[in-house]
């Protein structure tokens, strides 16, 4: 079956709130095996939302719309959907009746407010809908149906709509579509989109079910592969001989085989599993490093100490970067980065250190080594690796680059050397 994603309100249209209803409501239908071509924004205005409305019937089995259920007078996306689908209104007892139990308890709260005749608009259904209770709003939800087309209406806040969605909608539009989607990533780094690509051609051509997606993120590579089938245990019979060839044509370059696993959650995991504790001395990304292991929970059992040596002077009293160094080679430089790793490790009492120094610009660089030129360098149980990189970008593009390059690169060493 083919559905349709609305979402109704002038201020997301303005930019005033971000429209997440969307982004959720697309994963939903995915994992429900529905086909998903358009997804519309449509402002409180009636003869767009008729036109939209009908546009969406027309080519999508099922639309689901999102906002305009409220009380107000711009709130209109019941009204227009029932003139669209030819169904008259009426008032429904049981919504008004927990409506009145909602509006009862919310006077409650303040003696200066006081309950209006226009929040009875909500018990207004069109005749023949399913309606679903809101547990945690007043506007109740829609399942509207008439000559094979389904309008389902949610109401417009998160919390709302993804509480009822659950318990009312996702059962509903199981039922009518036995097949499911099923999907499962792989996550992939030190090595860029179009090697990949390039890696996993053949498999792309050649794809049926499942399917094979790759998405570029900074520093990463991400794989989705995605089966069809009548439940989920067969959705992963039919991935899983995907995912071993995937292994074997990445190995260690695959870091993660789940959504939910970061690239510095992986490297932790790692350290941990090997029983190695981390420090990092980092210049021109200003402890952003260090900030993303602490992102994991847990990251305290393998990460000592963070250092940002941003001067010269820093460098050669924390780190113990030789003057000379510095004089012949610069601060941006192959052994600038290794005499930071390895007095990093020696400073904070670490296994591991991993160093980063560079240009993220706009000034400072040179023909020789222009902005975006990054050193790193990474001790491991007293064996250093150094690696030259060159990235393109603002200053916030270079150092985020930097960051994740960062993290592979440390992945990559502990893997090689420990």
């Amino acid at each position: 079956m083919i559905a349709e994603l609305i979402s109704v309100g002038t201020e997301i249209l303005l930019g005033n709130i971000v429209n997440t209803n969307s982004a959720y409501l697309a994963e939903k239908c995915a994992q429900l095996g529905l086909s998903l071509y358009y997804q519309t924004v449509v402002g409180d205005n009636e003869e767009r939302m008729r036109e939209t409305i009908r546009t969406a019937l027309g080519r999508s089995d099922i639309v689901i719309l999102t906002g305009g259920l409220g009380p107000t007078e711009d709130d209109l996306t019941k009204e227009v959907t029932a003139e669209v689908m030819g169904l008259a209104l009426k008032e429904d007892p049981h919504s008004r009746r927990l409506l009145d139990d909602y509006l009862a308890q919310y006077q409650k709260n303040d003696a200066q407010r006081r309950i209006t005749s226009n929040n009875y608009k909500q018990a207004m259904v069109p005749e023949g809908a399913a309606v679903l209770d809101n547990h945690n709003g007043t506007a109740p939800g829609l399942i509207m149906e008439k000559n094979g087309k389904t309008a389902i209406l949610l109401p417009g806040p998160p919390g709302e709509m993804k509480a009822m969605f659950e318990e009312y909608v996702f059962p509903w539009l199981r039922k009518k579509q036995p097949e499911m989607i099923f999907s499962q990533m792989i996550k992939i780094c030190s090595i860029g989109e179009s090697q990949v690509a390039e890696e996993i051609q053949d498999l792309i051509e050649s794809q049926t079910n499942p399917t094979i997606a790759p998405y570029a993120k900074t520093g990463e590579v991400h794989l989705r592969i995605t089966a069809k089938g009548n439940s989920r245990k067969e959705c992963e019979e039919l991935i899983q001989p995907v995912v071993r060839e995937l292994e074997h044509r990445f190995g260690k370059n695959i870091f993660a085989e789940s959504e939910n696993m970061s690239l510095e959650e992986a490297v932790t995991v790692l350290l941990w599993e090997r029983n190695l504790t981390l420090s990092t001395a980092e210049s021109c990304t200003g402890g952003a490093v260090a900030a993303r292991i602490v992102n994991v929970p847990g990251a305290s059992d393998v990460l000592m100490q963070g250092m940002v040596t941003y001067s010269n002077q820093a460098k050669r009293k924390t780190l113990g970067v030789k003057e000379e160094t510095l004089n012949l080679y610069g601060a941006v430089s192959e052994e600038c980065a290794g005499e930071m790793a390895e007095g990093g490790c020696s400073f904070a009492g670490t296994d591991v250190c991993l160093s980063v120094t560079g240009i993220a610009g706009p000034g400072g660089g040179t023909p020789e080594k222009p902005v975006g030129t990054v050193f790193m360098g990474c001790c491991v149980k007293g064996k250093t690796t150094v690696r030259e990189y060159h990235f393109i970008g603002n200053r916030a593009r270079i150092r985020e680059q930097t960051v994740a390059h960062g993290l592979a690169f440390l992945r990559a060493c502990i893997l090689e050397n420990s």
